[in-house]
């Protein structure tokens, strides 16, 4: 009975949490609805709420302002509110940070979360899996000495939260595996093995066959 029981909890586990965080989603953007005049609104043209809609509504705005701002125009507009919304006391200081963020997140130029590490943390000896965010900058970069690169160290199994460190760039080993991978690998705590098995799959492989 164990058995079986737990063996359906893997089963619904996965399935149950990944519906729930797509609901939540959905929901959350649902609520992109409430900035449409009250006779614009699905429910009013459809005579029901109609989940989803919220989403497409924020997908298509997220498109539109992107292709407006493509253009010599739109550049332009971006400009002046970039620098409006700089003029703000506390408020600009929140923004620009955020901003300077999303821009090497996003920027297909950027390094930032592009690569897998290993380093050595949190002392000689132990290993762990980090992120490449970039190379130490202003006047940090004057107190450094050798070729340093910036790391994000996360923490298992809640990878928002982790740690920024500088290191040499000699004591980091670039990884031969994708974000994504090492991801799923920080977040099950290293049980999904980023090849796709798992340590009890290779640990059942590496028995002697009498002993299966």
């Amino acid at each position: 009975m164990k058995k079986y029981f737990i063996t359906g909890l893997l089963i619904w586990i996965p399935l149950v949490i990944t519906i729930w965080v797509l609901l939540l989603v959905v929901d959350t953007l649902d609520q992109t609805l409430l900035l449409l005049p009250p006779e614009w609104r699905p429910e009013q043209w459809l005579g029901a709420r109609v989940r989803g809609m919220g989403v497409v509504l924020t997908v298509l705005i997220v498109f539109v302002t992107g292709v407006l701002a493509a253009n010599f125009i739109g550049q332009r507009l971006v400009k002046v509110w970039n620098e409006l919304l700089h003029r703000i006391p506390f408020f600009s200081s929140v923004y620009s940070a955020v901003k300077q963020v999303s821009d090497t997140l996003f920027s297909s130029k950027g390094e930032a979360f592009r690569k897998a590490l290993l380093v050595q943390w949190p002392r000689e000896g132990m290993w762990t899996i980090a992120f490449l965010t970039g190379v130490p900058g202003g006047d940090v970069a004057n107190h450094l000495q050798g070729d340093y690169v910036s790391v994000y160290v996360p923490t298992t199994p809640n990878p928002t939260g982790g740690y920024f460190v500088m290191l040499p760039r000699s004591d980091v080993i670039e990884l031969d595996m994708s974000v994504d991978d090492a991801l799923k690998y920080i977040i099950s705590m290293g049980v999904a093995v980023p090849n796709g098995r798992t340590e009890n799959d290779e640990a059942r492989s590496e028995r002697p066959a009498q002993e299966r």
